[in-house]
């Protein structure tokens, strides 16, 4: 059998002759059974060592504005090293990376028939973030529902709204798609959605109508912007669901200019991704396995203190 490292290697962490590791490796006999024992025991610390020193490339293909802060979620103590690419072209992205030198892949796209068979065509893991994909095209899926986590947040609106009048503010609607349709499919047929961009297009929107009661921000984004053209135009809101508890958003839910966030906790997520990805090359034991998360409901009452 080929030695599994050097026979000088394994010989100086057993303590022993290279000639007795050798007669050890290869069956040879006329060896006791502890001596034996020690050769393995050797032999599995140095695989320890070397699945330690190995570092993976792992590629995040994510939406242009999802979270800016998913390298530092990545857990510092797996040995994985991320390239994070921020696209509006997921399929495009996706082919870009089955042309390089990459471990594994972790996505966040829309399942489109386009995305799946760019996952497909790749050699490599794939885990997939918050929206799945047909499981045999990927080895794990982790992450909250985006789908659902859209419907908890028109659950929410309709909720405080209750049998008022009114329409919803929805900024950003192209960054998550998936909870958007959430939102749609749980809001009332009556209440009309007016989709912007950001604070001057709400305020344009806010100076040509007066409809509007609610806001919902599906991803990252200037929620104070927003609340700063509610303030311009002199309009209220009764309620204001966002996502992403974020430096933008942790003040306004404190004072109550954010009536609830729907938290991810991202680094959970994606440390579940990463040991996906080391398991799935054999550099941690077990099992894959994929770690669906449910979304956290915050509100000026539950504000995590740091």
């Amino acid at each position: 059998m080929k030695p599994p490292h050097r026979i000088q290697e394994i010989a100086a962490r057993a303590g022993l002759s290279p000639a007795t590791v050798d007669r050890v490796l290869h069956q040879r006999g006329g060896v006791r059974e502890s001596t034996a024992g020690r050769v393995h025991q050797a032999i599995a610390e140095l695989d320890r060592e070397s699945a330690t020193a190995r570092v993976l490339t792992i590629d995040l293909v994510l939406p242009t504005d999802f979270g800016a802060d998913v390298p530092a979620a990545l857990d510092p103590d797996l040995p994985i090293q991320s390239r994070v690419h921020r696209t509006d072209d997921p399929a495009g992205a996706l082919g870009q990376v089955a042309r390089s030198r990459s471990d594994g892949v972790i996505v966040l796209a829309p399942p489109l028939p386009e995305v799946a068979d760019a996952v497909a065509r790749l050699d490599v893991p794939v885990v997939t973030l918050n929206v799945d994909l047909p499981a045999g095209k990927r080895i794990a899926h982790v992450g909250v529902d985006d789908f659902e986590a859209g419907a908890t947040a028109a659950y929410l609106v309709e909720q405080w709204l209750h049998d008022r009048a009114g329409d919803v503010l929805v900024v950003a609607e192209r960054a998550a798609p998936q909870r958007v349709a959430g939102f749609r499919s749980v809001l009332g047929p009556a209440r009309r959605l007016h989709v912007v961009t950001g604070p001057d297009q709400a305020r344009a929107t806010l100076a040509g109508t007066h409809t509007v009661r609610a806001v919902y921000a599906p991803a990252a984004g200037d929620c104070a912007g927003v609340v700063a053209a509610f303030a311009a135009e002199r309009r209220n809101y009764d309620v204001f669901v966002a996502h992403g508890l974020t430096p933008d958003t942790l003040p306004l839910l404190r004072t109550q200019q954010i009536s609830a966030v729907l938290h991810q906790d991202l680094g959970a997520d994606l440390r579940h991704a990463g040991r996906a990805m080391l398991r799935a090359h054999g550099l941690l034991p077990g099992p894959i396995r994929s770690h669906p998360a449910a979304v956290r409901i915050l509100t000026p009452f539950n504000v995590p203190v740091s």
